[in-house]
């Protein structure tokens, strides 16, 4: 819960607000962060901000002082540190998730893996131990796709896999305040590993694995570049080595009928489809498109 212990003229508040939006401007920034600032550390409503009449508030109760708000949005400015790690915290769905450098910043297009979860069991005649049976999330970060499954199904299993203690406490840390910390069973080791013994026994495999290509990692934008674990990026020469790892390994852990799902980044489906089908411990492998049109994600069956 956030700690109010200073407060600062709606007025100052609304100066600065004023002259960070410029920054932003200038510097490519989108201005609306500097609102997402100004509501995660102050107590600050957006009405308030739409109005204007926070300029007339006496006194807003904040976090920390005018001074370290500035040196904050400064980071922002000119080291380019994502607005997410400036404020802690971001949300995801129907949660609120702590962030850090230590795991990825949980993007809205993945919030689509949970729904395309929901819609494979709702078509599936094997629907009632799907949504009772065991699911994994495989590289989990800050927890997010696993606290989706947790809430999208709340008479299944979940298992959040990372190999980073410190990701494995901070999606704890993101379920126990969402409310899901009975729910989910987090387990520390490299992708199946710490879950050696349940092979043969799951429902459904649910990963957003590193699947950058290698060279293009320190060409991403600096907020990713330089601010998000490389870990949780760099898939290799081609990106897909991770992929490659996962299309190998799931069919020893996975139910006959049950879901293998991944996140890509464009242009990677089609391989990764040939890919499913060369193995031929899968059917059906197909690409699904996010909102934008974009082959996102590919989905197979474990035969």
């Amino acid at each position: 819960m956030d700690t109010f212990a200073y407060t600062v003229s709606g007025a100052d508040l609304w100066a600065w607000r004023s002259q960070a939006i410029a920054q932003a401007q200038t510097a490519h920034i989108d201005p609306a962060e500097v609102d997402w600032l100004l509501q995660g550390l102050c107590q600050v409503e957006t009405l308030a901000l739409r109005l204007g009449t926070l300029a007339q508030q006496l006194a807003v109760p904040t976090t920390m002082a005018l001074s370290e708000l500035e040196t904050l949005w400064q980071k922002r400015l000119g080291d380019r540190v994502p607005i997410q790690h400036l404020v802690g915290k971001t949300v995801w769905r129907d949660f609120t998730l702590q962030v850090s450098p230590a795991v990825l910043i949980p993007r809205p297009e993945t919030e689509l893996l949970i729904d395309i979860v929901v819609a494979f069991i709702n078509q599936s005649p094997q629907a009632a131990w799907l949504q009772q049976g065991t699911w994994v999330d495989l590289g989990t970060g800050s927890g997010a796709i696993a606290l989706g499954l947790a809430a999208a199904l709340p008479q299944a299993q979940v298992v959040a896999v990372d190999v980073s203690d410190t990701a494995l406490a901070i999606a704890r840390h993101n379920a126990v305040e969402n409310g899901l910390g009975d729910r989910i069973q987090f387990l520390s080791g490299s992708w199946f590993e710490p879950l050696a013994r349940g092979a043969g026994q799951l429902a459904g495999m649910v990963s957003n694995p590193p699947y950058i290509p290698s060279a293009i990692v320190p060409t991403l934008d600096p907020e990713v570049a330089h601010h998000e674990p490389h870990l949780a990026l760099d898939g290799g020469p081609d990106g897909l080595a991770a992929v490659r790892h996962l299309i190998t390994t799931a069919p020893r852990y996975l139910q006959a009928g049950g879901l293998w799902a991944v996140e890509l980044m464009a242009g990677q489906a089609p391989a990764v489809t040939h890919l499913l089908q060369q193995s031929q411990a899968y059917t059906d492998g197909q690409a699904v498109s996010d909102y934008a049109g974009i082959e996102r994600f590919v989905t197979a069956y474990r035969q």
